[in-house]
């Protein structure tokens, strides 16, 4: 631990403060685009064509964020990523104003949005682990900080976007989250960290930099299991947000209530990405994310039966409460078996994983529902999620979170040395035992 007069925990409130903004804004979108082009359109299925066109670029750019991270440097990818956030927002009422908004313009911008997003998202993670150590934080505390962020965000983001849609409407909207990402840029102009700034060892090129990150990902054998964990639960929970509550409450007529229990499931995951600091003292990580998997897959079960209103509420806050540890147990996992040089990579491929899977899981709802009607679809895919989550609670390789860090940072003090030379406060030392493994360096 870092002595209380050196600690520093302005980086860290700099780097959440602008993850704080970035991800609002998006959680404005989320709710300001639809709206808009469902306005302009009159269309439900142009609506979707706007949603479905912003995915691919959305799965390609997180898959090469990490790679452009490693060879931009964090800050700057995280400046440049937001302040083109910002511009591509901000081109919406412009492009109203001036041209006239129709489908095209909106798919457009909405597509330009989503190729930038990743990068952002990736740098500002890696910057976590070095900050948590100028601030004197334990980083699982931290990670369970910065999910709890995530949380919030997206708590109170689509609020705010129709608190500002009923106000100033929804293509005037988009100002108010351009100014949110404009204000990010100049929080993560002021973050000074070691590891930052430019990279000592840039990958070689794109292409390469990413293989060698999807390499790494695969020949870990935790990191591997945890991503291909995160894209089955993933694939098998989005639908339920996005395609089986929606068609519940608006076949019930409570489009209210639709509203109510995903802000119950955000609160749920707010409270338990933060309780999984404290909760990783008290027992093992493996134990924490066994349990947290299966309570999870149990709670959704429950809310797949579709009960009395106050119960599905109380199921839906579980859900999240349960799933609130597992993501800040993912970063732990990848800040401390990833060298300095491969985490941005590394970081944007494990993202990338999620965001695959997330349309695999809608294309797989769809026909289910329309097959075995809405209550019998929602309760095979909670079913899977609950086996899925069964089986890979006892997984051996679990076992590797409680080990010490493959790649711990460097002790308080200032420096250490490694092979290479000193490493600054915040970066990562390697041991002679635990040197990149053959083709990973």
């Amino acid at each position: 631990m870092i002595p209380a007069g050196r600690r520093r925990r302005t980086p860290l409130l700099l780097v959440e403060a602008a993850t704080l903004l970035s991800a609002t804004g998006n959680g404005v979108a989320i709710v300001a685009l639809p709206w808009l082009v469902l306005e302009r359109t009159g269309s439900a299925t142009a609506a979707g064509v706007v949603a479905a066109a912003s995915g691919l670029p959305l799965l390609l750019s997180s898959l090469v964020s990490g790679t452009v991270v490693d060879l931009l440097g964090r800050r700057r990818t995280a400046l440049v990523s937001d302040a083109l956030s910002a511009v591509s927002v901000a081109a919406i009422p412009l492009v109203d104003v001036l041209l006239g908004l129709n489908l095209g313009w909106i798919v457009a911008l909405a597509v330009l949005g989503a190729v930038f997003d990743p990068a952002g998202l990736t740098a500002r993670e890696t910057l976590l682990p070095a900050a948590a150590q100028a601030a004197g934080w334990r980083i699982e505390r931290a990670n369970g900080v910065h999910e709890a962020v995530f949380g919030v965000a997206f708590l109170v983001g689509p609020g705010i976007g129709g608190l500002l849609i009923a106000t100033v409407g929804p293509s005037a909207t988009f100002w108010v989250t351009a100014a949110g990402f404009a204000l990010s840029v100049v929080l993560i102009a002021a973050v000074r960290l070691p590891g930052a700034g430019r990279p000592e060892r840039p990958p070689s090129g794109v292409w390469r930099g990413t293989t060698e990150g999807l390499r790494f990902v695969w020949r870990d054998p935790l990191l591997r299991t945890i991503a291909l964990i995160t894209m089955v639960l993933v694939a098998l929970y989005l639908p339920v947000e996005g395609v089986l509550l929606p068609a519940w409450f608006v076949a019930q007529g409570e489009p209210a209530r639709l509203g109510t229990v995903l802000m119950a499931m955000s609160a749920g995951s707010v409270v338990g990405a933060l309780g999984s600091g404290a909760a990783g003292r008290l027992v093992h990580r493996r134990t924490l994310i066994a349990v947290a998997l299966v309570i999870t897959g149990v709670a959704l079960l429950g809310l797949a039966f579709l009960p009395a209103y106050p119960v599905l509420l109380a199921a839906a806050a579980l859900v999240g409460l349960a799933y609130g540890p597992v993501n800040p147990l993912a970063n732990y996992a990848m800040q401390t078996r990833t060298p300095e040089h491969l985490r941005g990579r590394v970081v944007g491929v494990m993202t990338s994983f999620a965001y695959a899977a997330g349309p695999a899981g809608y294309l797989l709802a769809g026909p289910l529902v329309e097959w075995l009607g809405l209550r019998t679809a929602f309760l095979v895919l909670a079913g899977a999620l609950l086996v899925a989550a069964v089986a890979a609670a006892p997984l051996p390789v679990l076992r590797t979170l409680d080990e010490p860090p493959r790649y711990p940072p460097a002790p308080p003090g200032g420096t250490t040395w490694r092979t290479e030379g000193p490493v600054p406060l915040g970066e990562q030392w390697t041991p002679s035992a635990h040197r990149d493994p053959p083709g990973q360096g």
